[in-house]
C-alpha cells in the first residue's frame, strides 16, 4: 500500500461508499484554527497516538490527515503502521483537499 492516497482517489473511493475511517491528526493549535474538517473525520491528538491508535479497526482502511500532509501526518503514519493499522495520509493535507474542492462541513 502507497503511504499516501491523492485527493482525487480518495473522493472517488468515498463516493463509491468504501468504508474509510477519516483522522484528522492537525496539531491541536491547527485544528482549533481552522473550522473545517472533512465529513466523518474525528480529531485524534497527533501527540497521543499510542493512547488512542488501540481503538482503531484493524479491518478497513484509514486515511488521516493533517493540515498540508508533512511532518505531523509522516510521524503519525509511522506509528499506525508500526502497530499493523492499515493506513495512508492525505498528499498535501487538508489544504490541497480543500483546493481540490473535497467536501468540508464546519466543526
Amino acid at each position: 500500500m502507497e503511504r499516501t492516497i491523492k485527493t482525487e482517489e480518495l473522493k472517488e473511493q468515498i463516493a463509491s461508499g468504501k468504508d474509510i475511517m477519516l483522522l484528522d491528526v492537525r496539531r491541536k493549535s491547527d485544528y482549533d484554527a481552522d473550522k473545517d474538517t472533512l465529513p466523518n473525520a474525528t480529531w485524534y491528538d497527533p501527540e497521543k497516538v499510542d493512547e488512542w491508535s488501540r481503538e482503531l479497526a484493524r479491518d478497513k482502511e484509514v486515511v488521516i490527515y493533517c493540515a498540508r500532509g508533512g511532518s505531523v501526518s509522516n510521524k503519525v503514519l509511522d506509528q499506525l503502521l508500526d502497530k499493523e493499522i492499515q493506513a495512508r495520509y492525505i498528499e498535501g493535507g487538508i489544504a490541497a483537499w480543500k483546493e481540490a474542492n473535497g467536501e468540508i462541513k464546519e466543526k
